[in-house]
Formats: C-alpha cells, sequence, structure tokens
C-alpha cells in the first residue's frame, strides 16, 4: 500500500510539474520567431517598399509593401503562421493576389520587428497596421482585404471585428487555439492553461465580410474539422474550398490554391 501511495504522489507531481512547464512555456510552444531570410524581392515590374510602422507602445515593426504598375490597387494585409518570415512571401504576391497590392509585416520578434510575440500585442499590432495602411494615398484604402494563415488566422479574425475589411481568406483556420490545443492533450485542462486562446468562433457569428476558407483535408496540425466549425458560424458569405490530399505545410503547392484566391479577390475588391 505503501508503495503504492508512493507512486501515486509521484505520477501527480510529475503531472503539476508538466501543468507547468506548458503554463511558464507556452509561448515557445506556440510562437516561433523566425529571422530574416535573405533580402525580400517583389514580383516583376512591381514596386517594393520596406516599411517600419511604430505601434503605439513604441515597438517597431518591419516589412514591406509590394504594388503592381497600376496606381492605387486594392490592398491585401497578410498576417502568417507561427514559424513565418512573411517578407519572404513578398516575391509571391503577383501570383497569389492578382494585380493587388500586399502588405507584409513581420509580428514581434519575427524578422526585424521589435519586440516579443503575444495574442493580445499581434491583435493590437495588426489593428495599427490596418490604420496605417488606411492613410496610404499610393493603395485603394476603401478596398482592404485579410489573409490569415494558420496562427495568423486568429489574429486576422480579431482585426477584422475591429477593423472590417472589405473581405478576407482565411488558410488553415481554427475554431479556438483551445479546441487545437485540447485535441492533441485530452489529458491536460487546456482551457485553464492557455493563455492565448485565439477564440475565432466566438466571434464569427459577429463578422459579416464575405470570406473565403481553404482546407487541407489531409491537414494534421490543424484537421478540417476545427475550419469547418469556424465556417458554419461565420455570419457572412462563406466559400470553401476543400483542397484534396493536402496538409497543413504543402497546401499552397495545390494549383487550385492561389487561383481560388485570385478568383475571390477578383470578385470581392
Amino acid at each position: 500500500m505503501a508503495w503504492l501511495q508512493g507512486v501515486a504522489v509521484a505520477a501527480l507531481i510529475a503531472y503539476v510539474l508538466v501543468l507547468l512547464l506548458v503554463w511558464v512555456a507556452q509561448e515557445r510552444l506556440l510562437f516561433y520567431p523566425q529571422p530574416m531570410h535573405g533580402k525580400p524581392s517583389a514580383p516583376p515590374g512591381w514596386l517594393l517598399e520596406e516599411v517600419r510602422i511604430p505601434m503605439a507602445d513604441g515597438t517597431g515593426l518591419a516589412g514591406v509593401l509590394v504594388k503592381p504598375p497600376a496606381p492605387r490597387a486594392p490592398l491585401v494585409i497578410y498576417f502568417g503562421g507561427n514559424a513565418e518570415e512573411v517578407t519572404a512571401y513578398a516575391q509571391a504576391a503577383a501570383s497569389t493576389y492578382g494585380e493587388h497590392a500586399a502588405l507584409f509585416v513581420n509580428y514581434r520578434g519575427y524578422g526585424q520587428s521589435g519586440g516579443e510575440p503575444s495574442e493580445r500585442a499581434l491583435v493590437g499590432d495588426g489593428i495599427e497596421i490596418v490604420d496605417w495602411a488606411r492613410k496610404r494615398t499610393d493603395v485603394d484604402a476603401s478596398r482592404i482585404a485579410l489573409h490569415g494563415v494558420s496562427l495568423g488566422t486568429g489574429v486576422a479574425v480579431q482585426v477584422a471585428e475591429a477593423r472590417p475589411p472589405r473581405c478576407m481568406v482565411l488558410t488553415s483556420p481554427y475554431d479556438s487555439m483551445v479546441a487545437v490545443g485540447q485535441r492533441v492533450y485530452r489529458w491536460l485542462p487546456v482551457g485553464l492553461l492557455i493563455r492565448h486562446p485565439f477564440d475565432s468562433l466566438a466571434r464569427a457569428p459577429r463578422l459579416k465580410v464575405p470570406v473565403l476558407v481553404l482546407m487541407g483535408d489531409a491537414d494534421t496540425l490543424i484537421p478540417m474539422a476545427h475550419s469547418q466549425r469556424l465556417a458554419a458560424a461565420w455570419g457572412g458569405p462563406v466559400q470553401s474550398v476543400v483542397l484534396a490530399g493536402f496538409g497543413h505545410n504543402d497546401i499552397g503547392v495545390s494549383p487550385r490554391y492561389e487561383e481560388s484566391i485570385r478568383e475571390f479577390l477578383a470578385r470581392c475588391l
């Protein structure tokens, strides 16, 4: 009996230590800041402007704005995944978005942006980025779309609630980080531990803007069920595209991926 009690106490201590580890280290589990990987470039014939946007708390965020030759084009603002240095995608702006300008600004701690990432910081920064973009006279500030990918879908949804865009594109979105985490860590009280819940599902019914939801049916990181729950709760028009055979990290390889985005933006913007 004493031996069993000792095992139970040891197991309880180990479980508590795991809880403390998850609580303390969750930022490292959720955010993977990336350095710059070379100098960003624009699509052929496009203009590229390196931008540095000061946030209200003094933190400087760095990124690039790429623009097609056409004057005052509509603008797409990109919110990337948790391990993306987003300026690397500038060169693909034309193939992804067509003749629309695109703004790629790195999260705090990513690329050449200062500060440390958190849900509150990323959402607040996103709102300020939209406000900054709307003051530009070289893009059509009345026609702005938001594109969120993976982690960035949770940022884009909250930014859209505060600053409604003309439309949105969500790639591999999730209902909430709690739901995603609970699926993986069934034995942990994820809802009590997580400090960055990114609860898009609670906000979805209030969003009335058209949204394109892109999902890979082979996605094991964010299974389609999470994306489908978000789409079902959306308050505005929803176009869902399932890319058969593609997962979380290769969804952009599908020929239908960029084609679907270009066609959607052509209609909405």
